[in-house]
């Protein structure tokens, strides 16, 4: 599977992530096959949560989590993508079942992840629980290293809610 990244409407990759740099461009399959490319939300906050693996209870977790708050994500806007390293299949299982109302990509690689300083567990290869929230203008707004998959939907929402109030002045 070809994963291209870039930056955000560059062709180079930023040399690091951090909280306003240019978030990198790319383009990965969804659950049903279809290429996604997060250049095609330009203008919408971005919530990227990587997670480790479908149907784990953590992540099942959060996935739900994403769900049961989507509609207020909707309202302000913001396009929710879940990230992991399972294939299509697997992704579009884990969706139907819990009735994702976002895509999945499949980063079957870890390239994507590399690009945004995802980790990965040890011996596993697994993605970490990270997410990445990138502004209406294609800057990172906020890296969360830490994430607990309960709380965490709840926590990304607050955010977008500040990083509004900034835009507006």
């Amino acid at each position: 599977m070809t994963v291209l990244i870039s930056s955000f409407f560059h062709t180079a990759i930023a040399l690091a992530l951090t909280v306003g740099t240019l978030a990198p461009n790319f383009s990965a399959k969804n659950q049903d096959g279809k290429t996604i490319k997060i250049s095609d939300f330009a203008g919408q906050p971005i919530l990227l949560y990587f997670y480790p693996k479908d149907e784990t209870p953590g992540c099942t977790k959060e996935a739900c989590q994403f769900r049961d708050q989507f509609t207020e994500f909707k309202k302000r806007g913001a396009v929710v993508l879940g990230i992991s390293r399972q294939d299509e299949k697997s992704h579009r299982e884990f969706k139907a079942k819990h009735h994702l109302p976002f895509d999945l990509l499949v980063d079957k690689e870890g390239t994507i992840a590399a690009a945004y300083g995802v980790g990965k567990y040890p011996i596993l290869g697994l993605l970490k629980r990270q997410s990445v929230l990138i502004g209406r203008d294609g800057h990172v707004i906020k890296i969360y290293e830490n994430v607990d998959p309960e709380s965490h939907p709840a926590e990304v929402l607050k955010d977008l809610a500040t990083s509004e109030t900034h835009d507006t002045k």
